[in-house]
């Protein structure tokens, strides 16, 4: 039977929101509430928290999670997540499946990691990346926010913090930001980590450029529900109101 794993990195380095990991939501720590989300989808065997912090490692215990620490060296989320599935030695086979959701995609429910991770299974793509709907204006022109484009058959065509397609001829045009949810099989993952990093993934701070600059595909899920990645502090406060009117919060979380 595939085995699925779920990894979580976190840091309390960022440099756009330092110490965002554990500001408070709704009374509690941000990347407790996206573990909390991703333990609600059933098929995950483990959800492990990935970080350099001892206090990441803290309050992930504390709420009764599993958590490993790593490299405080690590330029990219996936990077950290082979070296989380590295050290456990989780000893995971050709139909097994690594999930990634970042520590900040704080409005991830069941069933976006439910699309993502069937999707793997039955592709078998080197990675497959949930991408939802920007509705706003000022995400779509947000350098904070990456943004992607797809051909129709789902295959990645480019990621950018350009606002993308151009709204210049199409100002009606769909626009979705990629989110840090993500299923990798697991021997990718470790080869991912062995290809050195590319000029546009440099440019765009995006993993997932590295990908399709070697020639590899990037499958794309797209869901229409708007989903908020705390990056700024400015995003703390519509991120809390946006987690108070989901209907998932109310499945872990007691009023």
């Amino acid at each position: 039977m595939a085995r699925h794993v779920c990894v979580i990195p976190a840091r309390m380095g960022s440099s756009r929101f330092p110490g965002k990991p554990l500001i408070p939501l709704l009374g509690l720590p941000l990347v407790i509430h996206v573990a909390q989300r991703c333990r609600l989808y059933r098929g995950f065997e483990r959800v492990i928290l990935a970080t350099c912090d001892q206090e990441i490692i803290d309050a992930a215990r504390t709420h009764g999670f599993e958590a490993v620490m790593t490299s405080d060296r690590h330029e990219r989320c996936t990077d950290r997540v082979e070296e989380a599935v590295a050290t456990l030695k989780l000893d995971l086979g050709d139909d097994d499946v690594v999930a990634m959701v970042q520590g900040d995609e704080v409005l991830v429910t069941p069933r976006m990691i439910a699309d993502v991770v069937e999707t793997q299974v039955a592709r078998r793509e080197p990675v497959v990346n949930l991408a939802s709907r920007l509705y706003r204006p000022e995400d779509m022109a947000d350098i904070n926010t990456v943004k992607v484009v797809a051909a129709p058959d789902g295959r990645a065509l480019y990621f950018s913090r350009a606002a993308i397609p151009s709204r210049g001829r199409a100002p009606d045009a769909a626009c979705y930001q990629q989110t840090g949810v993500m299923a990798f099989a697991p021997s990718f993952l470790a080869r991912f980590a062995q290809l050195p990093p590319t000029p546009l993934e440099i440019i765009e701070s995006c993993d997932m450029l590295r990908l399709l600059e070697h020639g590899l595909t990037v499958r794309i899920i797209l869901t229409e529900t708007e989903t908020i990645g705390i990056d700024t502090p400015a995003d703390r406060d519509r991120g809390e109101n946006m987690l108070r009117a989901d209907p998932t919060t109310s499945l872990y979380l007691k009023a």
